[in-house]
């Protein structure tokens, strides 16, 4: 489920222990999300401003992120209008989900200035806006909006700040129990009255831009009306005319409605039913007004993950409980939006591996048929020497010749098919050709074979390393395909990329305190392996399974490091799904990488197996970090 206003306000609320801090960095991990480092008041810490338009959000994180070697445009004006700066307010705009944040520092003279970042959370519309606190006047945007993507509003740098369309609802947290009764009866009233005389289309006296600005300025009563009767549909009409309130949350208060007693809705004299639908929205609305929340999340009816800011009896008993609403959001997201944006950067690479991958086990198949072939050299050499010793009985034009076959023990006679266009001689000649070519090609096909094996390896390992692959990932596999030849180099020419010296690398910490080192990719895997490992440290991969080079950094642990260890290289393996996996474990000094094979492929010995059963939760509950 998205963020509603109920959620919004739970996080502003949140946020209001670091008014007084100040802004450290500032950086841009990904196109859409800026990380503020926030220190003093409230104890410091990461926030998120995400404009994501399928994971919009804004929480304190904890999660480590790969920034670009250079900061984008956005980012480094971020920089140098609000680093240093001390927050002054967070604030919610109604029950909308949208937050200002003030931020007042000192700009290149000295002088103190304001300015007002607004995080604007609505779907694929979302944005990340600063705007100068005095005249409101736009700085810039995460994302531009021209007038040609909306006649409505243009965020774009020097434009004046508009706000989004106003949806004219209510606010539930202002409302009370007889003005809520009086706009359910009145929203009743007015869809029936809408049901019962049904507006005919009028002619259009005016036509053009003018017609549109009039339409523009009519508009909608802040009463609740325009939508579905209460009676019809309780949730949908809560939806319509109340602020905040998302589908869940109307469902909810439907849900307690039902538990009061209350059947259909019925307007008539002396009826309950409205005293009980508002008895059930009051005792949602309660916690938020209080600002009393209990962030969690669970399952709906339809096995959906979702989650909440307030208690919901909707999820039933299997709920998971948070201390906090960031803490909340952060595991309800986790890596939802990355994953989303890997997937749509790696869509190239998974096609071109499946298609060398494809084109490899063809190539198999057809060396396997000329295998099959060479097989029969010798047959090729016998009927040579057969023909050579019998010429004297055979003539040109002869298709076929029988002839005794010195070779068998019971002097069998054998048929040799014969080209009746060639001479008897050259019919032996064709023979004796095809067998050289035959016994020269079994060498050449097996080593074809072995190459083609190793090709399909090579594509299975690059297919698991991207179904684990982080954005800095997938780069790091896409240059290695460059420098095999694999693909072409997309860079402009002239414009060469400084290389890292040492690639980025997750670093899980044990329940005993030790480091485990895991390469996602060949890049890693290698430096890993090869060059960060020390003699007796401890090297794990699964058997014979694509799969990650994980290191124990150490040469004392105990069982329990060893076993999270092997449960790392089963989870970042092709076998996370399944169970007991063969896991080989041998100190580095028995692993070495043969001349001139491909990256990340290493030969072993001294090792011993484990099998493990990959635990997705326990995975999770390890500390890790990024580390390059």
């Amino acid at each position: 489920m998205a963020l509603d206003g109920i959620v919004t306000k739970a996080i502003v609320h949140e946020l209001q222990s670091f008014i007084g801090a100040r802004v450290g960095k500032i950086y841009q991990p990904s196109t859409h999300d800026l990380i503020f480092t926030l220190r003093g008041a409230g104890g410091g810490g990461k926030l998120l401003l995400s404009a994501n338009p399928t994971y919009p959000r804004l929480h304190l994180t904890e999660r480590s992120t790969i920034n670009p070697a250079e900061a984008p445009m956005f980012c480094m004006l971020m920089r140098k209008h609000c680093e240093g700066g001390t927050i002054e307010s967070i604030t919610q705009v109604g029950m909308e989900r949208i937050i200002h944040i003030t931020i007042r520092t000192r700009d290149e003279l000295g002088d103190v200035s304001a300015k007002k970042i607004i995080i604007e959370l609505m779907g694929r519309h979302s944005n990340i806006i600063l705007t100068e606190l005095s005249t409101g006047t736009i700085i810039d945007g995460i994302h531009h909006v021209t007038p040609s993507i909306s006649s409505y509003r243009v965020v774009m740098p020097g434009a004046a700040y508009t706000e989004p369309p106003q949806q004219h609802k209510l606010n539930p947290l202002s409302t009370g129990r007889a003005d809520f009764i009086a706009l359910m009866a009145s929203a009743e009233e007015a869809a029936l009255y809408a049901a019962e005389h049904p507006e005919e289309p009028e002619e259009d006296m005016i036509e053009g831009e003018i017609a549109g600005l009039l339409a523009s300025l009519e508009e909608p009563k802040i009463d609740g009306s325009g939508g579905p009767a209460p009676s019809a549909d309780p949730a949908g009409w809560l939806v319509h005319a109340w602020s905040g309130l998302s589908p869940l949350i109307a469902g909810e208060i439907v849900l307690r409605y039902q538990e009061l007693g209350g059947g259909a809705l019925e307007f008539s004299s002396g009826a309950r039913h409205p005293e009980r639908l508002w008895e059930a929205f009051d005792s949602v609305m309660e916690p938020v007004r209080e600002l009393q929340f209990s962030p969690i999340s669970g399952l709906n009816a339809k096995g959906k993950p979702i989650f909440s800011a307030i208690p919901l009896k909707l999820m039933g008993g299997n709920v998971k409980q948070y201390s906090s609403i960031s803490t909340c959001l952060e595991d309800y997201y986790g890596d939802k939006a990355e994953k989303d944006t890997v997937k749509q950067r790696v869509s190239d690479l998974i096609r071109f591996l499946g298609n060398e991958r494809g084109k490899n086990i063809k190539k198999l198949a057809n060396l396997q048929k000329d295998l099959d072939e060479a097989q029969d050299a010798d047959q090729f050499r016998i009927w040579g020497e057969l023909l050579f010793a019998s010429l004297h009985t055979l003539n040109k034009g002869d298709k076929t010749a029988k002839l005794v076959n010195y070779y068998d023990e019971n002097q069998a006679e054998i048929t040799v098919p014969l080209d009746p266009l060639l001479s008897p001689t050259d019919n032996a000649q064709r023979y004796f050709k095809k067998y050289n070519k035959y016994k020269n090609s079994l060498r050449v096909i097996g080593e074809q074979l072995l190459k083609t094996h190793e090709e399909i390896a090579y594509m299975e390992t690059l297919q698991q390393q991207l179904a684990h692959a982080s954005l800095n990932d997938i780069e790091e596999i896409r240059e290695e395909l460059v420098s095999q030849g694999y693909l072409r180099d997309r860079s402009k020419k002239g414009k060469k990329k400084k290389k890292a010296t040492r690639p980025t690398l997750q670093v899980f910490t044990s329940s005993e305190g030790i480091d485990i080192y895991v390469g996602k990719n060949n890049l890693q895997n290698e430096y890993v392996t090869n060059r960060l490992a020390s003699a007796n440290d401890t090297w794990l991969h699964t058997k014979d399974i694509p799969g990650s080079h994980v290191v124990i950094r150490s040469e004392e642990f105990g069982d329990a490091t060893l076993e999270e260890a092997a449960q790392l290289a089963a989870y970042f393996s092709q076998a996370k799904q399944s169970s007991s996996v063969p896991v080989d474990c041998t100190l580095i000094r028995h692993v070495r990488k043969p001349s001139g094979a491909k990256p990340g492929f290493v030969i072993y010995d001294h090792q011993r197996t484990l099998f493990v059963t990959p635990d997705e939760e326990r995975i999770k509950g390890l500390a890790s970090v990024l580390r390059s």
